[in-house]
């Protein structure tokens, strides 16, 4: 695909939609949202981005065609990671009922607000490193607001005010990655926008939304889950960030 520009972002659009592959793997976003949405209403928001973290080894394994001997170590042993946080927290869940709470409005806000300005100062400004990483921090930030607002519209009442920040971070999200996949690495840019966007939901969901965790042992399962997932995550962003020579050779994938 041509370039895509900030600066143009009719003639951008007008690019991504021409592209069959493109629309086809935002139709694909949007429908798995959806269901993300429906989950937000039955479970607390830690364990439904905990659980959605393990895509990331599920991309790893599609980025290679599905031959694991492909990945590097790092990458292989982040994929293990993903796959075990998620049998983990499976078995943390036996015999429990988690619940969550709504928050106060004002640390809602803060925390909002918080994420985008980080957002944005990453796009704004350079901090050193490869562009993609920025980019892709920046654009996990902004998925990590937009699901912060969707577990608050859920709560239904005042919190459908929501509603605005939701869109427009989804927003702002898709738009950042799809530039952060033409300044390096798709793993890069993916990865580290996938860390971001659970790290930061599932410490929310403590923060804000009082969600607590098991007692005893499932406790500790827990934990442990979302340690093993997140670093699961981070593994395989920094595999790929460690590879430069792959900015070289920009490519883009559907988002």
């Amino acid at each position: 695909m041509p370039p895509l520009s900030f600066r143009q972002p009719v003639v951008s659009v007008r690019h991504l939609l021409g592209n069959r592959q493109w629309v086809i793997g935002f139709t694909t976003e949007v429908a798995a949202w959806v269901v993300y949405v429906v989950a937000l209403r039955l479970a607390p928001l830690s364990l439904v981005q905990a659980v959605s973290a393990s895509g990331i080894a599920v991309l790893a394994l599609l980025g290679v065609r599905g031959h694991p001997s492909r990945l590097a170590r790092h990458e292989q042993l982040a994929v293990v990671f993903a796959v075990l946080g998620l049998l983990l927290l499976a078995v943390s869940l036996v015999g429990t009922t988690p619940v969550s709470h709504p928050p106060d409005g004002l640390p809602a806000i803060v925390w909002l607000g918080a994420s985008a300005a980080i957002a944005v100062s990453l796009m704004v400004f350079r901090f050193g490193m490869p562009r993609a990483a920025e980019l892709g921090i920046a654009a996990g930030l902004f998925f990590a607001a937009g699901d912060v607002s969707a577990k608050l519209v859920s709560f239904g009442g005042v919190w459908f005010a929501t509603l605005l920040p939701l869109v427009v971070c989804y927003a702002l999200g898709t738009s950042v990655l799809q530039g952060a996949f033409q300044h390096g690495s798709a793993l890069t840019a993916a990865g580290l926008a996938t860390l971001v966007t659970n790290a930061v939901p599932i410490a929310a969901g403590f923060v804000l939304f009082d969600e607590a965790l098991p007692h005893g042992a499932g406790g500790a399962l827990q934990v442990a889950a979302f340690g093993s997932i997140v670093a699961g995550a981070a593994l395989l962003g920094h595999a790929a960030a460690a590879r430069p020579e792959e900015a070289e050779n920009p490519v883009v994938v559907p988002v």
